[in-house]
């Protein structure tokens, strides 16, 4: 679903771009040019290199000016090589049930890609029921978003005629040169990690430049006292005499969010994928944490707003679902994807997960472990299905925990994933509502006619596949099951999958989407729950929040 915009006027002035996000550009353009061209350039045009920026100049006999050589390579035989695990596993033998529950949800995964692909290709979603594509005003003229968040599904899938549509596509048809507002997290967690993960799992250039270029566009972002990024970003071209202009570059706040706050949540989850651009192009990243940990936590709770001018929160709303969720997720995976090197992203999601567990972390009557949101003290009672994720994420963390405390979380998350699959077995359609409450005598059902739409959200089986991972408990296996066949039942249409109004009634409505992160989540979450550990190992993989795997980085593989 689109988000609202603010509109270009409510934009703030730009300040001078810090020193780091400066570095980097330079080495995303260079790295990028190095990597290969953009795919589109004008007619009769070529692409010069002068000073650093990259201009089309008019068509003349002379050779176009060149670099001889990068000043940095990625070596990616080498990262292959340190990999612990093949990417796709090794395929013992193992039952003909899970097997044929795991070619199940592949023929699912083909289903939605060739539907999108006959009426919508180039679009950035499918309308399954009117057979057309659909845009939106998150990604700032860019297209192909389902393609891009495909990408890494269809390879692990084994669906090689379709990983090659999808390449192409990217090849071919894919153009940066846009000028719209985008949302920095969105273009961030879909693009860059889907396209970064494509590289990483098939070594093709293609991907790498692309992420590359992408990447410099978003820079100017952060271009505010505190280097924390605002949440919209104009992609319009940008090069040294436009870097100022109003219409190119130009970053500002949604125009919902508090007083022109950024939101938690966002500039919390960039540092997966910026870590592997500075990886890819050599140069270090600018790194938020040091305005986090200087500022008061209340409570020790990261409130959802804060402001990139002051770098003072601007209200004390906390939560782990919309607004809050993958900054906490990114912490522990911050540390992970170090190889368990960065103590920083450690310490601040020990102490994160601490406080939310005091203050948060809250049984009902039924005996059922939620999180709740945090309003200035008071807590409300709800939980979102975004913050479903919860639970794999504690999983993950309490893997790493002391040994007195590592039960103590593996409990916690089990308790919540199970809360999380209530919410889902208490609706007629098996399938979970986007908010549920625990008040009024009702227990992990929504009550408002406003949160009871499914739109195809990953985060149950999300956790359902981490627990299995961790546990290996049958369960749920059983669980993501019921949710194939749930989205088989009422979310299959003929022409794709779309998401559900009212998970309370046995005829829903569709609501006509079929989300690119169906593709790029829920599909993948459910194969591998249905796949042997080794596939994309989590000693080798981290997913980032759009379910993107990117490496641990267990050495440098600078050429």
């Amino acid at each position: 679903t689109d988000l609202p915009r603010s509109p270009p006027a409510a934009a703030e002035p730009r300040h001078a771009s810090p020193a780091a996000p400066r570095r980097l550009r330079e080495k995303l353009r260079t790295a990028a040019r190095m990597a290969g061209p953009p795919a589109h350039t004008a007619p009769g045009s070529r692409l010069q290199v002068q000073g650093g920026e990259r201009r089309a100049q008019p068509a003349t006999g002379a050779p176009p000016a060149r670099e001889t050589r990068a000043p940095f390579r990625f070596d990616y035989e080498r990262f292959r090589r340190s990999l612990r695990h093949p990417v796709r596993g090794r395929r013992p033998g193992e039952d003909p049930e899970t097997r044929a529950r795991r070619m199940k949800i592949k023929e699912m995964m083909k289903f939605a890609w060739d539907n999108y692909k006959q009426y919508a290709l180039g679009k950035n979603e499918l309308r399954p029921l009117t057979k057309n594509g659909h845009i939106g005003n998150m990604f700032g003229g860019l297209r192909g978003a389902t393609v891009v968040d495909a990408l890494d599904t269809l390879y692990i899938m084994e669906l090689e005629e379709e990983f090659q549509e999808a390449k192409k596509w990217v090849e071919k048809s894919f153009d940066l040169n846009v000028n719209g507002e985008a949302s920095l997290f969105e273009v961030n967690i879909r693009y860059i990690g889907g396209l970064l993960a494509a590289y990483y799992l098939t070594g093709e250039e293609v991907f790498k430049s692309k992420a590359l270029e992408l990447g410099e566009k978003l820079l100017p972002a952060f271009n505010t006292p505190t280097g924390i990024p605002r949440g919209v970003i104009n992609l319009g071209r940008q090069d040294t005499r436009s870097l100022f202009s109003p219409c190119s570059g130009m970053s500002w706040s949604w125009g919902w969010a508090s007083a022109g706050s950024s939101i938690l949540a966002e500039f919390g989850t960039l540092h997966l994928e910026f870590l592997h651009l500075s990886e890819l192009s050599g140069n270090p990243v600018m790194n938020i944490r040091k305005v986090l940990n200087r500022v008061e936590k209340p409570q020790g709770l990261y409130p959802n707003f804060l402001s990139p001018v002051t770098g003072n929160w601007v209200q004390h709303h906390v939560s782990i679902g919309g607004l809050g969720d993958s900054f906490y997720e990114y912490l522990i995976k911050s540390w992970l994807m170090s190889d368990k090197k960065d103590s920083e992203a450690k310490k601040m999601y020990d102490d994160a997960l601490e406080a939310i567990e005091r203050h948060l972390v809250k049984k009902s009557a039924g005996g059922l472990t939620y999180i709740a949101e945090w309003r200035g003290g008071i807590l409300d009672h709800k939980m979102g299905h975004l913050a479903c994720f919860s639970g794999g994420m504690i999983a993950l963390g309490a893997e790493h925990a002391g040994e007195e405390r590592k039960q103590h979380y593996v409990n916690l998350a089990a308790e919540i994933t199970n809360t999380c699959h209530e919410s889902y077995a208490r609706s007629d359609t098996k399938l979970g509502p986007e908010a549920f409450r625990f008040d009024a005598g009702s227990e992990a059902m929504a009550t408002r006619l406003s949160e009871r739409y499914y739109i195809l959200r990953p985060e149950v089986v999300e956790s359902y596949m981490y627990m299995w991972r961790l546990t290996h408990d049958p369960k749920y296996r059983q669980w993501g099951w019921e949710v194939v066949k749930a989205l088989e039942k009422h979310c299959r249409v003929e022409a794709g999958f779309s998401g559900i109004r009212d998970v309370y009634t046995t005829t829903p409505t569709h609501d006509n989407m079929q989300q690119s992160f169906f593709l790029a989540e829920t599909l993948k979450y459910l194969y591998l729950l249905f796949c042997e550990d080794d596939v994309l190992s989590l000693d080798d993989w981290v997913f980032n929040t759009e379910a993107h795997p990117l490496p641990v980085n267990h050495t440098n593989f600078k050429a």
